[in-house]
């Protein structure tokens, strides 16, 4: 199975446990690959056929807009169940990345892996 990915796309949500954390959109990193067949669409030169980036771009942004989750690992879960379930993709490993919640790293989070390849 090939792959397609989305690296370093960056989205601002209501994230955080914290009280503060409550009224401020914080920024976040996902780094997502989806298990994904690109003979077909490369054979026909077909956007059809292919796992259209901007389109799942665009639904993850409104994802993201829409989530108030206080974990990281809350927003991964939901946010890999509605891509699988809207674009059809049987597996994907999803890295959520929030810069700046440690002084001492440069981000902290989750990488999930769901469904088969």
């Amino acid at each position: 199975m090939d792959n397609v990915f989305i690296e370093g796309l960056e989205v601002d949500t209501l994230i955080g446990a914290y009280d503060w954390e409550r009224s401020i959109r914080q920024c976040l990193r996902l780094d997502l690959t989806f298990a994904w067949d690109v003979s077909g669409p490369a054979a026909d030169d077909d956007l059809g056929k292919a796992l259209d980036y901007a389109r799942v771009s665009a639904s993850i942004e409104a994802f993201a807009r829409a989530a108030r989750f206080e974990l990281v690992e809350t927003f991964a879960e939901r946010l890999a169940e509605a891509l699988m379930s809207e674009f059809g993709i049987g597996w994907l490993r999803l890295r959520v990345t929030k810069p700046g919640a440690n002084p001492a790293a440069a981000g902290v989070g989750v990488e999930i892996e769901r469904g088969c390849r």
